[in-house]
């Protein structure tokens, strides 16, 4: 039974949604490097409400678009109506083929990172096999998340809901035991091996950390009263990360002192070390898990609504564009998603190879998207805008003006070398032309299925 997406989602999905993907194990990763950027402890807040509010500034300008095109497949519907057919149908292909299964990869390898510190039957081994279970946990998370989205929406929310107030839950203890910790520990010395990210690419690592508040827009169709709980859905969500990023930051600085927070290689588990001691990191690695795993199910969730939009707009892919009336999912978009994903983890096998795999494509419709919400006041004055975002014009042109600076530093920064980059940026624009050339397919197939259909609508004619 094939139908169109319902509105299931209430604020409260809506809201967990976007926190579950937001907070996955970024605030755990990028925290340390973040902190060695600056010098005072103050920079480090400082630092985090700069990414908040531009993520912020971001979130308002999806919040007028999602509102006022409550459609399902978010970026991909207004960049159409923006700038034409053919830029919804490359964000869709480069979200399909690039974007979202690296974002899902890159949260299944940390998430069999810490599995494997759970139980690894492997521990020990050389060669291929050191790295068996690593690829096998990772490959797992994709596979059994896109079956319970698979079963259905509700499958799908409900099992989003859970994972993102446990992790929450988890995440908010960390910070209790941080700021009840004894303050100061002796400080430590930075070692000399350690990376001191500049404060350009510290930006781009509290933004990266940030990232996925934007989600709201691909499931639009599904939320109810749209017009009101897209909107604050967003601004919760966003605000409410923000707010937990800030005093995660405040528990670490209070535990381990600002050089102990810089110099620490796993600043969760050494925060709550003094409590727990030796458990400390095991229970570090079961929040870790649990945090990954809500994250790729929102992934999973939001993403498989970009490449149903695209089946229902392009006739080529028109199997993407089912929904599946009994289950209240598109059950062929999550197969596909799902499939590249898989391949995904077992092309580039690591979390450094994917992220330089998808950043520049991230930012370029970010920027793209943007800039959409000027050209569409221009275009298509008539449509109903319930919420108009805020500091117009110069909140989008500023995130532009971000998401342009986003790209230039991803695509000149080279953290493992320049062939390693080359080849993975190579194989990006290679699967970026490859749209193109799927895109005239299309209309080659468009044109003959026109014609085509013409010619029976003719015959028929012709009988009668």
């Amino acid at each position: 039974m094939e139908q169109t997406p319902k509105k299931e989602l209430t604020l409260f999905d809506s809201t967990c949604l976007i926190v579950g993907i937001i907070i996955g194990v970024g605030i755990y990763e990028t925290a340390p490097d973040i902190a060695r950027s600056v010098q005072n402890w103050w920079g480090v807040p400082l630092l985090w409400i700069a990414g908040g509010l531009l993520s912020l500034a971001g979130a308002l300008c999806y919040a007028e678009l999602a509102t006022a095109y409550p459609q399902a497949g978010g970026d991909f519907v207004y960049l159409s109506r923006a700038y034409g057919r053919w830029a919804g149908f490359l964000f869709g292909w480069i979200q399909l083929v690039i974007v979202r299964p690296g974002d899902i990869a890159l949260m299944a390898f940390i998430f069999a990172r810490y599995a494997r510190q759970l139980y690894d039957p492997l521990a020990g081994a050389e060669g291929w096999y050191a790295h068996a279970m690593y690829l096998v946990y990772a490959c797992a998370a994709v596979v059994v998340l896109t079956l319970i989205n698979l079963a259905g929406v509700r499958q799908g929310k409900w099992t989003q809901n859970i994972l993102t107030v446990v992790k929450t839950i988890g995440l908010a203890a960390i910070i209790v035991v941080g700021l009840v910790a004894p303050a100061g520990p002796p400080q430590q010395k930075v070692e000399s091996a350690l990376w001191i990210p500049p404060l350009s690419v510290a930006m781009i690592l509290v933004l990266f950390t940030y990232g996925g508040w934007n989600e709201m827009a691909f499931v639009a169709a599904e939320v109810k009263d749209p017009k009101r709980n897209i909107l604050r859905a967003l601004i919760l969500g966003t605000v409410g990360v923000m707010v937990l990023y800030l005093l995660a930051n405040a528990s670490f600085l209070h535990s381990l002192g600002h050089e102990g927070m810089g110099a620490s290689r796993a600043v969760g588990v050494d925060t709550i070390r003094g409590l727990f001691g030796k458990y400390g990191s095991r229970l570090f690695a079961v929040l870790i898990c649990l945090s990954a795993l809500g994250a790729v199910n929102g992934l999973i969730f939001a993403g498989s609504r970009i490449s149903y939009a695209v089946g229902t707009e392009h006739r080529l892919f028109r199997i993407l564009g089912r929904w599946h009336g009994r289950r209240g999912s598109p059950v062929w978009a999550l197969l596909l998603q799902g499939v590249i994903a898989f391949a995904v983890i077992m092309a580039f096998k690591s979390f450094q190879r994917t992220i330089i795999y998808i950043a520049a494509a991230v930012y370029l419709f970010y920027l793209a998207t943007s800039i959409s919400v000027i050209v569409l006041r221009y275009k298509e004055p008539q449509v109903q805008r319930p919420f108009k975002v805020t500091g117009y014009p110069f909140t989008p042109i500023i995130f532009a003006g971000v998401c342009g600076f986003l790209i230039y530093s991803t695509l000149t920064y080279e953290p493992e070398g320049v062939g390693v980059k080359a080849r993975e940026v190579a194989i990006s624009v290679g699967i970026l032309l490859a749209g193109v050339v799927a895109y005239g397919l299309t209309k080659i197939y468009d044109v003959w299925k026109a014609r085509a259909d013409a010619r029976q609508s003719e015959k028929r004619n012709s009988r009668l």
